[in-house]
């Protein structure tokens, strides 16, 4: 089974909303997954972005492969992060 971490989409028509979710490849876009690790919310400006870093981190360590929008928006997050 491979897993990937993906957008799922909610919202209405024309105003979109995504679940950043953990799920089978072999599973359908909106379908059924293994955990919601975050939201993805574009139509704020700047677009909103929450994550649970632990289980995000947990999912990537165990193999998860992200899209590559999921690595877009992560790569984002991780540089706007504050260093500590």
């Amino acid at each position: 089974m491979a897993v990937k971490i993906r957008l799922a989409r909610g919202g209405a028509k024309k105003k979109p909303f995504y679940r950043i979710v953990v799920a089978d490849s072999e599973a359908r876009r909106d379908g059924r997954f293994l955990e919601i690790v975050g939201t993805y919310d574009p139509l704020q400006d700047p677009a909103k972005v929450t994550l649970k870093e632990d289980r995000v981190g947990y999912w990537l360590g165990e193999g998860a492969i992200p899209t590559e929008t999921v690595s877009t928006i992560l790569k984002k997050e991780k540089a706007s992060a504050p260093a500590s």
